[in-house]
């Protein structure tokens, strides 16, 4: 099994720098130096140097375990790391602090699918074409949070850090001062940040839908509502267990050691919270668009079965009287006059258009 990506970044109030490493082994040396920068910081002698340490995939659990045992990682938090099914959590150990959350990324899928058949399709020959479609994807975050040293173990590659990764390492803002609560609280931020871009999107969808709802009849249109109510069903579930648990970091002050961090911390609540709030507002415009689209399906249906119900009506006389004529009685005297049958037909018509005058006057269509 292939190594797992990792990367590093060591940064102090004067510089930093960003590495790629080729295993876990690695890490010891860099383990070695912030333990030297630690006892630096007791005698206040230079500044504290941080360690970022982040892993995108989890396959190499070899790997992860022998970088649990080097930073004194308890086996269960490496358990809770892999279990990626579980719900956010937080833990708080002698020597270190957990934190998991869900990450959502909205990507770009594609599959064949086959045209709808049109009436007489059976003439021609049928492409198969390729059809964009949206998928939300929720991964985990665990977050190791030691004095001077943060680990991310992320599910899959690719994350929202990049911004974050910059500020580090051009110095911009205060986050090289900071401390190492403060990026961990930055990480979380990113995180629900990325959850309002998602919303966005998703914001953009439902203006789609209330277009479509009241023109289309196309049964494709409920299983796409369907399908955003899905996927906004599991945005609540991922961000509902950590507005929890951040409400429970913010009473908790073991976990943020720090009270510069409070204020943020509640900006960051107020955030997830509107979060949900947005979220459950989407769900109501969904429900309500599904409504006026079944409404609408409901009144074309109507007026189609009120049309045949009307032709049914107008032939039920007609058809009265095509049925006494077509009897095979001997003694019919009507059958013997010459005009019979224009007479017949005739009086067809003027039953039938009178009819057609009735509903009209009475506006039944």
């Amino acid at each position: 099994m292939s190594e797992i990506d990792l990367s590093i970044i060591t940064y102090d109030t004067a510089a930093a720098k960003i590495s790629q490493l080729s295993n876990v082994d690695e890490l010891a040396k860099y383990q070695s130096k912030a333990k030297i920068s630690g006892k630096k910081s007791l005698l206040r002698i230079g500044t504290p140097e941080f360690t970022w340490i982040n892993i995108n995939g989890l396959k190499d659990t070899d790997s992860i375990k022998r970088l649990g045992a080097l930073y004194n990682i308890h086996p269960l938090s490496i358990e809770d790391v892999f279990h990626t099914e579980n719900q956010p959590k937080v833990e708080i150990f002698d020597n270190y602090r957990f934190f998991s959350l869900k990450t959502i990324k909205r990507e770009k899928n594609f599959h064949n699918s086959q045209k709808k058949k049109k009436l007489f399709s059976f003439f021609k020959n049928e492409n198969v074409q390729q059809e964009e479609i949206e998928e939300f994807l929720i991964n985990q975050v665990s977050i190791i949070i030691m004095n001077n040293v943060l680990i991310t173990f992320q599910e899959t590659h690719g994350d929202s850090f990049d911004d974050l990764r910059k500020r580090i390492l051009e110095g911009i803002g205060g986050i090289r001062k900071m401390g190492i609560d403060y990026l961990a609280y930055a990480i979380i931020d990113a995180v629900v940040d990325e959850y309002f871009l998602t919303l966005e999107h998703l914001d953009e969808d439902i203006e789609n839908f209330e277009d479509r709802a009241a023109k289309t009849n196309d049964g494709r249109f409920i299983e796409e509502v369907q399908d955003t109510k899905r996927y906004l069903l599991q945005i609540r579930r991922a961000i509902l267990p950590l507005k929890d648990n951040m409400l429970s970091i913010t009473r908790h002050e073991k976990f943020f050691q720090t009270d510069e961090l409070k204020p943020f911390l509640q900006d960051l609540n107020e955030n997830l919270n509107n979060a949900l709030v947005a979220v459950e507002h989407q769900r109501e415009l969904l429900s309500n668009i599904m409504n006026v689209n079944l409404s609408v399906l409901s009144h074309q249906m109507n007026r189609v079965m009120k049309v045949l119900a009307i032709i049914s009506t107008i032939f039920i006389p007609l058809t009265f009287i095509a049925g006494v004529y077509g009897m095979n009685f001997q003694f019919m005297p009507e059958l013997e006059y010459a005009i019979a049958y224009p007479m017949v037909l005739g009086s067809m018509g003027l039953i039938a258009l009178t009819m057609i005058i009735i509903f009209k006057i009475h506006r039944w269509f």
